[in-house]
This record gives C-alpha cells, sequence and structure tokens, in this order.
C-alpha cells in the first residue's frame, strides 16, 4: 500500500492536487472504529489531560488554524470543536470577499466545505471531542479549530493562496496553525510565504508543517514552509520510532511523529485510516495547543524547543530521518519545570522495545486489515505493522547494521 501523498501548495499556477485518501477510505463512513488507534494507545491520557485538554486556566480553549482541504464540521467529533466564524474558503472568495460559483453554489464558504477529506482527517487528530463507540479522540479535544481552506483536488491552492490563509490565522487570534501541505518548488526566504510565516511567529504564533512524502530515495530535500527558520517540520515514524520510509528527510526536521496507519475523522461521520507527514504534523499541533494551554506566557519558540527537547531519541542529538526524535506527549507537557529556548544534545529518553511482528490473517479485506493496523495494541503479545515497501526493510536494515544503501544520505 502506497502512502497516500500529502497535500501540495505549489508556486505559481502548477499546483499539485490534494489526496483523496488511500484508495479504500469512503465517506461518511457509517461505522466507527471501536478501538483505541496504535497512535494514542501509547498515551497515558490521565497522564497528559492532567493540567488542561486545550483550554487556558482561563477556560480560554487554544485556537488551532488549519490550513487545507476545509474542515467538514459535520462529523459529530468535530461539530462542536470548529470554529465557523473566523473559518474562511479561499477557493469559494474572490480577493475582494465576493462569492465564487465555480463550485458548488449551496457549499459552505467558511472552511467547513471539505470534499477531499483531508483537511477533516488533520483536524481530527488535534481536537476531535470523545464519542461513544469509538477510541479514537484529538490530542487536545478542549482545543478550538479554525478552518481555513485553500486547496482541493484539483490543486487550486499555491503559495500565495496559502499567505493569505496564514494571515487570516494571524487575523483570526490562532495560537497554533498546522499546515499539512509542502512544496518542494524553491522559493527564497525574502518569498511572500516566507513573509507571513515570520508574521504569525511574531504573533507569538506556533507554525507546524509535514515534511513531505518524497522520501523514498532517502535523500534530503528542502520542503516549504517546513524548511522556513522557525517552523516546527515534522517528519513521520512508524510503530518502531523508525522513519516510515516515505518521509521525506533534510537537515530541517525538528521531529516525527506517527505517520503510519493514523485513525482520524472524515467528513459526514466516522473514521477511516490513512498515512503520511499530512497527519503526523497535527499530532504534534495538538501536543503544541496542550503546551499553549498549560503555559500561555511562553514564546512559540520555547514550545518548539519544548517539544524537541522531550522528544525519544535514538541518537544522541539531531538526525536527518526524525530531527529530534519522536514526539512524547506525555513528556512534553510533564517534564515542563522551566521553558527553554533551544533543544540540546543528549541521550534522550530511553527507546522503547520495538514490538513483535506477527502475519496478518488470511481472508482479510483491505479495509479490515487497514483498520487492524491502526488499532492494534503495543506489547500484548506481538502486533502487525504495515508493510508499505521492500525498500523500506531493506533501508532499515542497513541502517541498523550502520551502513545505508546507495543514495541514503545520512549524518
Amino acid at each position: 500500500m502506497a502512502p497516500a501523498a500529502a497535500a501540495h501548495a505549489a508556486d505559481g499556477a502548477d499546483g499539485a492536487p490534494a489526496p483523496q485518501g488511500n484508495g479504500v477510505c469512503t465517506f461518511p463512513m457509517k461505522q466507527q472504529i471501536k478501538e483505541r488507534p496504535w497512535a494514542l494507545q501509547r498515551i497515558v491520557f490521565d497522564q497528559l489531560w492532567q493540567d488542561t485538554k486545550g483550554r487556558d486556566a482561563h477556560g480560554r480553549p487554544v485556537r488551532v488554524a488549519v490550513i487545507d482541504t476545509g474542515v467538514d464540521n459535520t462529523n459529530p467529533q468535530l461539530t462542536e470543536a470548529v470554529d465557523t466564524k473566523h473559518g474562511w474558503d479561499f477557493l469559494h472568495h474572490t480577493k475582494d470577499g465576493s462569492t465564487e460559483t465555480a463550485e458548488d453554489p449551496k457549499a459552505p464558504t467558511d472552511g467547513t466545505y471539505d470534499p477531499v477529506g483531508h483537511g477533516t482527517k488533520v483536524a481530527g487528530i488535534i481536537a476531535a471531542r470523545p464519542r461513544a463507540g469509538t477510541g479514537f479522540v484529538g490530542l487536545a479535544p478542549e482545543a478550538t479549530v479554525i478552518p481555513l481552506r485553500q486547496n482541493d483536488e484539483k490543486g487550486s491552492g499555491n503559495a500565495a493562496t496559502l499567505a493569505q490563509a496564514i494571515r487570516k490565522a494571524i487575523a483570526a487570534d490562532a495560537d497554533v496553525i498546522n499546515i499539512s501541505q509542502d512544496t518542494t518548488k524553491p522559493l527564497t526566504p525574502h518569498s511572500d510565504l516566507a513573509a507571513a510565516v515570520q508574521e504569525a511567529r511574531h504573533k507569538n504564533i506556533v507554525v507546524v508543517a509535514s515534511a513531505g512524502n518524497d522520501g523514498l530515495d532517502g535523500r534530503p530535500k528542502d520542503t516549504y514552509p517546513a524548511s522556513y527558520e522557525g517552523v516546527l517540520a515534522v517528519a513521520s515514524s512508524d510503530r518502531n520510532n523508525e522513519r516510515a520510509p516515505f518521509s521525506q528527510s533534510g537537515d530541517f526536521i525538528g521531529v516525527a511523529a506517527p505517520g503510519v496507519d493514523m485513525v482520524s475523522t472524515v467528513p459526514k461521520g466516522g473514521q477511516c485510516v490513512d498515512n503520511g507527514t499530512s497527519f503526523s504534523a497535527p499530532y504534534v499541533a495538538g501536543v503544541a495547543a496542550l503546551l499553549k494551554a498549560k503555559h500561555p506566557d511562553w514564546k512559540e519558540y520555547q514550545i518548539v524547543a519544548q517539544i524537541e527537547q522531550t522528544a525519544e531519541r535514538t541518537v544522541n542529538g539531531r538526525d536527518l530521518f526524525v530531527g529530534w526524535g519522536v514526539v512524547d506527549p506525555v513528556r512534553a507537557l510533564t517534564d515542563d519545570a522551566r521553558p527553554i529556548d533551544r533543544p540540546s544534545a543528549n541521550s534522550g529518553p530511553a527507546k522503547a522495545t520495538p514490538p513483535d511482528l506477527t502475519a496478518w490473517p488470511d481472508g482479510e479485506s483491505p479495509q479490515e486489515r487497514l483498520v487492524r493496523y491502526a488499532t492494534y495494541g503495543l506489547g500484548a503479545g506481538g502486533v502487525a505493522v504495515a508493510v508499505i515497501a521492500g525498500a523500506a526493510v531493506v533501508w532499515r536494515d542497513a541502517r541498523k547494521r550502520g551502513r545505508a544503501p546507495a543514495g541514503d544520505a545520512r549524518q
């Protein structure tokens, strides 16, 4: 199964289309995924949420802007999470604010129209509310999502609309911005997109962006806006806390987060499973939202440093594949006696024992297999892992032996 590509925001007129899932997920999903997803099973929620679930000491919910393909708030887990008043659809509105009719004229223009489903999945990982009948929940289930739609399956979004969306997030008083989109087209540090990112940072907004899904060749490559200074760039990790084979590598990577067989909300209701750095970024954005709620006086770069410093590491420092390590939500929220300005090299938390591998049962449908992969427990007599590509096994085995296949850059 190939990973679903992340939505792209390309420069100029050649925008790349946003993904429509992994070919298995359709929506609405009539049935919910009952079990707790593997990426959440490693979290002790009583510890994670002992101080906040996404509201500050005054009861104000942290505001997370999701710049994506829209966020469908008809999913019951997102209905109370989405701020429709400050949402905006850049594909429905002209520059002067009038409404275009190129799409369904009956569709909402407040950012809650998501025929692709990508943005709805991203938002769910951040702030989905608990719901009876499913073990899936967002990492910051009392945070508020600001839906900013600027891309679709046609690739209508570009660097210009992405910059506009960032500025809209600033105007909407966002505390965190999640951008699960990228472009490899060269953009200078003086581009309008770079300027918009810095404007957000100057307003003390944490900017989180996905690293991109073009990493199968293992070659470092800058992606934007993830590689801009101050942006927390997120790669994808698997159950072994190794880089997922598709995850882009580079010296700009801040941390990694689960990105394989990720469960989240879809338009109209239910959940499905998908893959990609697009779904690793909101996992980190959810942690950033919790830190913002607990420490509203911290600077944005201190929240980024906290997430990087408390990540689970396998090397003494930072590498090209997972940055400072795989995010540890609980440690980020509990090992926080004082703010730090930047991460430092040290041994970091001990690496967890990798789970055993087991074969999948015969007779499973693709969707049943995906759900099983996404919900298997950790360390309970062995778990199954997704077999994404034979090249991934070669890469991982070679890395463990201390040498990389040809073309795989190492630090």
